[in-house]
């Protein structure tokens, strides 16, 4: 059996979160703010040993993973590895357009307002379907479609060679991401009507390829 234990970062401020736009496989460069966060939670994990660090392609991902491992005291590895595994959702034809917006559009043809009115009534897996559904193009990602990529970065991990029970990974993760894996693993023990902060902490075990959820957005 082989434990790893997965340290969940969500990247730093970036310029499209104070614009309230959704970003999903887009580029939006760090803010200030989003700098000076992925230092801080660097810091928070300075003393941690990291025998891997893995992050999403995405611009804002891997700037926050390359600032956190600088500040790393106790680790060999200054490099992440990214992969689109690790992507944000995707929003199709809403990439880059304003948050509940595109939401009221995914919501009400099923008479529903936003994004919390249909996670309330249905799931986070539900509203990736309308909102695929929304998509003038049908090319945002569905729940499954969206499942199948993800769990191929949780099995990129799992199958790492150089990884051995009970090592410290490093992942730079999403918003949205991190709302999902809560919602599927966590079994409501937490609220998820906010988004967890930039720079937060949570935590997962990975036990021969299976996710246990330790903490949320510390």
């Amino acid at each position: 059996m082989k434990t790893l234990n997965l340290y969940l970062v969500r990247h730093g401020q970036t310029y499209y979160n104070i614009f309230n736009k959704l970003q999903g496989w887009s580029n939006s460069p760090l803010t200030q703010k989003g700098i000076d966060g992925a230092k801080e939670i660097g810091k928070r994990l300075a003393e941690v040993p990291f025998a891997g660090a893995f992050c999403s392609d995405t611009g804002r991902a891997l700037a926050t993973a390359k600032i956190i491992l600088d500040e790393n005291q106790v680790s060999e590895i200054k490099e992440p590895h990214p992969a689109p595994y690790f992507r944000e959702e995707f929003y199709g034809y809403y990439e880059g357009t304003d948050i509940n917006q595109s939401w009221y559009l995914a919501a009400g043809p099923h008479g529903l307002k936003n994004l919390p009115q249909i996670v309330e009534k249905y799931s986070f897996d539900t509203a990736k379907d309308f909102l695929k559904e929304a998509d003038p193009f049908g090319l945002a990602e569905n729940h499954e479609e969206y499942w199948d990529r993800i769990d191929q970065g949780f099995a990129l991990i799992g199958s790492d060679e150089s990884l051995h029970d009970g090592d410290n990974v490093l992942v730079i993760s999403h918003g949205n991401t991190l709302l999902s894996l809560m919602d599927r693993y966590a079994a409501g023990q937490y609220d998820l009507s906010e988004r967890p902060a930039n720079g937060s902490l949570t935590k997962l075990r990975l036990v021969d390829g299976q996710i246990e959820v330790v903490s949320y957005n510390e």
